[in-house]
């Protein structure tokens, strides 16, 4: 990998990672493309500049980590993951190949169409995290262990498990984002540990950068997100998931 590639992926990584589009189906999608070999040496460098997005939520929404009723909600519905990954991890390694991403692209795609068209009739229980219950909080984080299948997406999962659940929209997106920090950091943190054989200082600037480029394009995203669906919804999102994996399954 060159740095023109690590600039490229950071950039992919940041303006997906918090969109309904899947940023790990993305990064695989475009290092096949651009010859990059899944490496344990490059699935660690995709992990790595994940912390990158990690701290614009953080940068961003800081005030809210501060509040321990929603960090304890937090908390709970990490739960799920949690021991899902802890229990699969090696399994779900197996699943990172075009193909299931492709597949899950499409899947989610229809989903997320159906459930934008189902929401416009559904009541808005939740407008505020302060109204969250800790058993919606639960059922949000089972939503999200879906995620880990490649190209699910790990937003679209919790903000689809939180409309579904009631909540509105921008409650349903801010909730997802903070609800990747303790996700992605622990999940990354933990790959980090499970591959630090195979980062060293060769590829430190290659990491520094990818990190760099993830997180201030990952701050675009996020804010850029909550204007996109309160004017276009999600069925613009599902509709793109659905080209680029039909897309995929064709070229490959």
């Amino acid at each position: 990998m060159n740095i023109f590639e690590a600039v490229l992926l950071g950039i992919l990584e940041g303006l997906t990672e918090f969109l309904p589009i899947s940023s790990t189906g993305h990064l695989i999608l475009a290092s096949h493309l651009l010859g990059i070999e899944q490496t344990d040496a490059h699935k660690s460098f995709e992990i790595v500049i994940q912390l990158g997005s990690i701290l614009a939520v953080v940068a961003l929404f800081w005030r809210d980590f501060l509040n321990k009723p929603l960090v304890l909600k937090l908390a709970v519905a990490f739960i799920p993951t949690g021991i899902a990954g802890l229990l699969l991890y090696k399994h779900i390694k197996n699943l990172f190949d075009i193909h299931t991403v492709a597949y899950m692209l499409i899947i989610g795609g229809v989903i997320l169409i159906v459930i934008e068209l189902l929401y416009k009739n559904k009541t808005h229980q939740t407008t505020e995290l302060d109204d969250l219950t800790y058993s919606k909080a639960l059922a949000i984080g089972f939503f999200q262990s879906l995620s880990m299948v490649p190209g699910t997406s790990r937003s679209g999962a919790t903000i689809v498990g939180s409309l579904l659940l009631g909540l509105d929209k921008r409650t349903a997106a801010k909730f997802s984002f903070l609800l990747a920090v303790p996700t992605m950091f622990i999940a990354s943190s933990y790959d980090i540990y499970k591959n630090y054989a195979v980062l060293n200082l060769d590829n430190l600037t290659l990491l520094a950068v990818g990190f760099i480029m993830a997180f201030v394009f990952a701050m675009i995203a996020i804010k850029s997100f909550f204007y996109l669906i309160a004017k276009i919804g999600f069925i613009p999102f599902g509709i793109y998931r659905i080209v680029l994996g039909v897309l995929f399954l064709v070229l490959m």
